[in-house]
C-alpha cells in the first residue's frame, strides 16, 4: 500500500518576520488603550462615590466640624452618638415604616399593572392598539407639575388626601413600565403564546405562567427604578401627606431640619445615611437582573 503524504509548505521567514511585528506593534497599543479606560472609570467611579463618602465621614462628625473650612474629609474624633441621637431627637422609625409601605406598595401594583398592560400591546390584536400604545408612552413627557392640581382636586374630593391610600393610587400606574415590558415580550418567542392557547390556556394564564416567569430581568429592573424613585419622592408626600404620622424618609428628615434652631448637621447626616442604605443594598441585590433586564428590553423596537 502507498502512503499519502501531505506537504506543508511553512511559512516565509519574511512572512513570519512581518506577523511578528503586527502583533508586536499592536499589543502596546492595546494595553495603552486599555490602561487608559481603566483610569477613566476608576476616575469617574471616584467622582460618583465622593459625595457618597462625604455624607458617611460627616454623620460621624460634631455640629461645627460639618462645613469646616478647609475640609476635613476624616474626622478627628468619630461621633458615633449622632446615630443614637437621630432616633430619640426624630420619629424616623414612623418615617421608614410609612416610607417602606409606600415604596412596596408602589412598586408591587407598577409591576402588576406595567407587566399586564404590555402583554395586552404586545400580544393582544385589535384595531387601534399601536396609535393606543403611542399615546399612551407619550404621556412620559408630560410634566406631572402641569396635571399636579387636577389631580390634587380629585383625590381631594375622594377623601384620599392626608392618606398614604392617595400616593399608592397616584402611583400605580406607569407608562415607562409599561413600555419596559413591552420591549422585553417583544423577545419572547409568540410560539410559546400560540401553543399555550391550543392546550386550552386563557390569555391570563398565558401572562401569569409563561409571560412573568420569562420576564423576571425585565421586572426586576421595574422594580428596582420604581421603589428608588417612590423611595426618593418628596413632592408628593409634600402636596398628600399634612399628618406627621404619615410622614416619609424624605419629608420627615426635611422637617426635622425647619423645626431646630440650631441644626446638628451630623445628626441630620446620620439620618440621610440611614436614607440611603436600604436603596444601596436593593441596588446591590438586583444589579445583575437591572443590567440584563434594561440591556434586553433595548433588542427591538
Amino acid at each position: 500500500m502507498s502512503e499519502t503524504k501531505m506537504l506543508i509548505t511553512p511559512p516565509s521567514p519574511r512572512k513570519r518576520a512581518a506577523g511578528g511585528q503586527a502583533t508586536g506593534a499592536g499589543t502596546p497599543q492595546r494595553k495603552i488603550g486599555r490602561a487608559l479606560l481603566y483610569v477613566l472609570l476608576i476616575a469617574a467611579a471616584a467622582a460618583l462615590l465622593l459625595p457618597f463618602f462625604w455624607m458617611v465621614m460627616s454623620s460621624l462628625k460634631d455640629a461645627n466640624s460639618v462645613f469646616s473650612v478647609p475640609i476635613h474629609w476624616i474626622p478627628e474624633i468619630f461621633v458615633w452618638d449622632n446615630y443614637v441621637e437621630i432616633w430619640q431627637k426624630s420619629d424616623i422609625l414612623v418615617w421608614i415604616r410609612n416610607t417602606v409601605v409606600v415604596s412596596v406598595g408602589v412598586t408591587f401594583l407598577q409591576v402588576t399593572t406595567g407587566s399586564f398592560a404590555a402583554y395586552g400591546f404586545s400580544r393582544i390584536r385589535f384595531r387601534g392598539r399601536d396609535a393606543l400604545f403611542l399615546l399612551y408612552v407619550a404621556t412620559i413627557a408630560v410634566p406631572w407639575q402641569s396635571y399636579m392640581i387636577p389631580q390634587f382636586i380629585m383625590l381631594s374630593n375622594a377623601g384620599l388626601a392626608n392618606t398614604l391610600w392617595s400616593i399608592l393610587l397616584l402611583q400605580a400606574f406607569g407608562a415607562f413600565g409599561v413600555f419596559l415590558m413591552k420591549q422585553y415580550y417583544e423577545t419572547i418567542p409568540e410560539e410559546l403564546s400560540e401553543a399555550a392557547r391550543l392546550d386550552g390556556l386563557s390569555e391570563y394564564g398565558i401572562w401569569a405562567r409563561i409571560m412573568v416567569p420569562l420576564s423576571i430581568p425585565a421586572i426586576a429592573s421595574l422594580a428596582l427604578l420604581t421603589f428608588v424613585n417612590t423611595w426618593n419622592d418628596f413632592l408628593g408626600p409634600l402636596i398628600y401627606l399634612r399628618d406627621p404620622s404619615l410622614w416619609t424618609m424624605q419629608l420627615g428628615l426635611n422637617n426635622f431640619v425647619s423645626s431646630l434652631y440650631n441644626v446638628d448637621y451630623g445628626v441630620l447626616f446620620a439620618g440621610l445615611v440611614i436614607s440611603v442604605v436600604p436603596i444601596a443594598i436593593i441596588f446591590l441585590l438586583g444589579q445583575r437582573y437591572f443590567v440584563e433586564g434594561i440591556a434586553t428590553s433595548g433588542m427591538k423596537g
